[in-house]
């Protein structure tokens, strides 16, 4: 086989076998976490509540939320965790967010309203609550979250015992399912993310706290010197800055977030690149710091990012490859191997099927019957062709953005897409 056959063989199978084996990896990861931590478990399950128990500031950043902030708020006061206040944060919305904030101030005793005059992003918007607050712990969450009222309960319930942990990331459930996209999320947010954070909290190590649920130690944040104003995602930022301290993150899935999320290409794609910008100033930003040996238990998650960033150039390139092929466009040279792009893909595809499989599985006490928890499965065939080559074109832009972004810029939010309801 000449060089360039075997590169072409070799990029090829690369893109093919690397997500049939971290899929591998996070089916393992996530049944041994259920195994170990999960099982046994039932939706009705209530935390156990210590009497001294941490006061906790639930904080809520909220920008142009006029329409989800009474729900969101609502369920915040609902909580039966005994010991909280309420804080949210109006980032200079333009809309009616302010009249609806202060008229629920006036009615829910707990709650306090900070307003700011100019949006100054989530970050900011957060820094400012948490400085107005008096908890031990934050609970922060997204002005369109709304909390099941065990929520607090089940992510503060740690703190007192481990006195390095700095971080509890809940579970966040979409809630809106009227879309195939809606309804891809659904088994997205259980077979891929949730598998993730379970097998990254066996290894010590979580690439990111879920920012639209998460509770924070106060003085983590404070000795890690709270969230990075020009970071695009905030929540990989503050996690990696809490692990570089070495403060310990977990993941507690019976703490549960009911969130929206986009339903259309174009706002799926822009929160992607969000996503995609936001993580690469991450690593960016911080991987020199994790190169230390005392860091190890890190570098599993920085290999698996960069080799997924490499993946995802590698992905788009086949694509193109092939396209151009099936043009017949292409040099000989150049000709993709024998094995079509096509059966790769029925292979990623049923592989796929089994993850989502294993993931509703292990979710499913958290739905609203059996048919429910598994009404994914059925549309699951469409998520490689559909979510993998948005995430690899995402990463593909926003990785060279993050590169060249400037330091220090402002990281503002613009109302995102909230899906059809």
């Amino acid at each position: 086989m000449d060089p360039a056959a075997a590169l072409l063989a070799a990029l090829f199978a690369f893109v093919g076998y690397w997500p049939l084996f971290m899929m591998l990896i996070w089916v393992m990861g996530g049944l041994t976490f259920y195994h170990l931590h999960e099982r046994g478990s039932r939706q009705s399950d209530v935390p156990p509540v210590a009497p001294d128990g941490p006061f906790v500031t639930i904080l809520v950043p909220c920008f142009n939320e006029e329409d989800n902030a009474e729900e969101t708020l609502r369920a915040c006061a609902a909580q039966l965790y005994p010991h909280f206040e309420i804080v949210a944060v109006n980032d200079g919305s333009r809309d009616r967010t302010a009249e609806v904030l202060d008229a629920l101030a006036a009615e829910i005793p707990r709650l306090r309203v900070v307003h700011l005059a100019q949006n100054q992003g989530k970050a900011v918007a957060l820094r400012t609550g948490a400085l107005m607050a008096n908890g031990e712990v934050f609970v922060c969450i997204d002005g369109d979250a709304i909390l099941h009222p065990h929520c607090v309960g089940w992510l503060v319930r740690r703190f007192r015992e481990r006195p390095r942990l700095g971080a509890v990331t809940g579970n966040p459930r979409i809630r809106n399912r009227s879309s195939l996209l809606g309804l891809l999320q659904v088994g997205e947010f259980s077979a891929t993310i949730g598998l993730i954070k379970r097998t990254q909290r066996l290894v010590g190590r979580v690439f990111t706290v879920s920012g639209v649920v998460v509770a924070f130690r106060a003085s983590a944040l404070r000795d890690v010197g709270w969230w990075t104003p020009d970071n695009l995602t905030e929540d990989v930022d503050v996690t990696w800055k809490l692990q570089r301290r070495r403060w310990a993150v977990h993941f507690e899935p019976n703490a549960l977030s009911y969130i929206l999320m986009p339903e259309t290409i174009r706002g799926l794609w822009k929160q992607r690149l969000r996503w995609a910008e936001g993580g690469a100033q991450t690593f960016l930003r911080y991987t020199r710091d994790f190169l230390d040996w005392r860091d190890r238990r890190m570098w599993g998650v920085l290999a698996e990012y960069a080799v997924s960033v490499l993946w995802c150039y590698a992905m788009i390139l086949t694509l193109v490859l092939t396209a151009l092929a099936v043009l017949g466009v292409l040099p000989p040279w150049l000709e993709p191997p024998a094995t079509p792009l096509a059966i790769w893909g029925m292979i990623l595809s049923v592989a796929c099927l089994l993850q989502f499989a294993v993931a509703l599985w292990i979710d499913r006490r958290h739905e609203r019957g059996t048919g429910e928890a598994y009404r994914p499965l059925i549309w699951v065939i469409w998520y490689p062709a559909a979510f993998w080559v948005i995430s690899a074109a995402s990463t593909v832009a926003g990785f060279p953005k993050a590169l060249f972004r400037r330091s220090g810029r402002r990281a503002r939010w613009v109302s995102p897409d909230r899906g059809f309801r």
